[in-house]
């Protein structure tokens, strides 16, 4: 099969075409998937210039999220058949091989049957942001109508798919971005309250928008200082949760004084930790993503596909703060506002 490698840390240069072996299924709950689709996110930039997670794992195959259709199970597989279409989050991280490839073996509970109202290049383009933000606002901060949800770089991967949850549940949205165009992307999402941190200390603009009571819930996806300052727009009693290491120059004293929940989510805690098969968070099921997805909820918006050799080796600006759409991690938008289209593509496409 062919297959793009990371063959060292470095730029786009380090990821180059390799012919493999097709993956051979070794374990009776395996399927075999055809790769048509692979969803570019700025954790492959990341991996590929500072490095795997795994010591001695290079050449390896970056690539998290994909999407394809079954070509082989494994005797004890009860789930999936040859030809069910299915999506998933799964290696690429220097362990078990990734989706930059034709070809991959995952276990059956990993995938899950695609939503028919999805493309493959869609749904290469969600599961690590979908699941990140479900597990985020849902899990971690028990997300409930009425609650004010502030969502840090509302028109990023993470944030711009956190918006419209956020709005699905019936809470009001205040959104921080750093550009006219990155407002226009939450405003097109529903956030009802959008702050340029450039212009606009989020503190204060939140401490009005709220009347001086703070954001029930805070979804940080920035961390450092942004995480500390957030402690400060966060409601008494209420779920600070972020996705970083929030450092060592943190002052928890408000936090306690607060009597805050503070929370992280790591979605990929299942692939490093060896946790797959085990109880999983509701973000692991789709069911209810893909329910709102029929309803016209949260609908993927179209990220224009790259073909396989291109995307790989020149992922798009991923990692460069950039906006929803423009690194594959999942365009979504509600439907009822129209499409908001990604200015560069973020899902690679096999031929069929």
């Amino acid at each position: 099969m062919k297959a793009m490698v990371m063959t060292a840390t470095g730029g786009p240069e380090v990821l180059q075409p390799a012919e493999l072996p097709v993956p051979e299924i070794v374990d009776p709950h395996q399927i075999r998937v055809r790769l048509r689709a692979a969803g570019i996110n700025p954790i492959d930039t990341k991996l590929r210039e500072r490095g795997v997670f795994y010591p001695d794992a290079l050449p390896a195959i970056l690539g998290c999220d994909g999407a394809g259709e079954v070509e082989a199970v494994g005797d004890a597989v009860t789930r999936f058949r040859p030809g069910d279409r299915v999506w998933f989050c799964n290696g690429g991280l220097g362990g078990a091989p990734g989706n930059y490839a034709e070809y991959t073996v995952v276990d059956e509970h990993v995938a899950r049957v695609m939503p028919q109202t999805l493309d493959y290049a869609e749904a290469a383009a969600g599961p690590l942001v979908l699941i990140t933000a479900w597990e985020a606002l849902v899990d971690r901060a028990g997300i409930e109508p009425g609650d004010r949800v502030l969502i840090h770089a509302g028109a990023g991967g993470v944030g711009h798919v956190a918006i419209q949850l956020a709005r699905h549940f019936g809470a009001r949205v205040a959104t921080t971005v750093g550009s006219a165009e990155g407002a226009a992307i939450a405003r097109e999402l529903g956030a009802e309250y959008i702050i340029n941190y450039h212009e606009t200390d989020f503190v204060h603009a939140i401490d009005e928008w709220s009347a001086g009571d703070g954001a029930h819930i805070v979804l940080d996806t920035v961390g450092g200082e942004t995480f500390g300052r957030s402690i400060e727009a966060t409601a008494h009693y209420g779920d600070l949760v972020t996705l970083l290491d929030p450092g060592s120059g943190v002052d928890w004293r408000e936090a306690r004084n607060r009597n805050l929940r503070i929370g992280f989510e790591l979605m990929l805690t299942p692939m490093l930790r060896d946790l797959h098969g085990r109880p999983c968070p509701s973000g692991r099921d789709p069911g209810p993503l893909c329910r709102a997805h029929r309803r016209g909820d949260i609908a993927p918006a179209g990220t224009g596909p790259l073909p396989a050799r291109r995307g790989c080796r020149r992922p798009p600006a991923a990692g460069r703060g950039t906006h929803a759409g423009e690194t594959g991690a999942a365009a979504l938008r509600a439907r009822a506002t129209g499409v908001v289209p990604g200015r560069h593509p973020g899902v690679m496409c096999a031929p069929p």
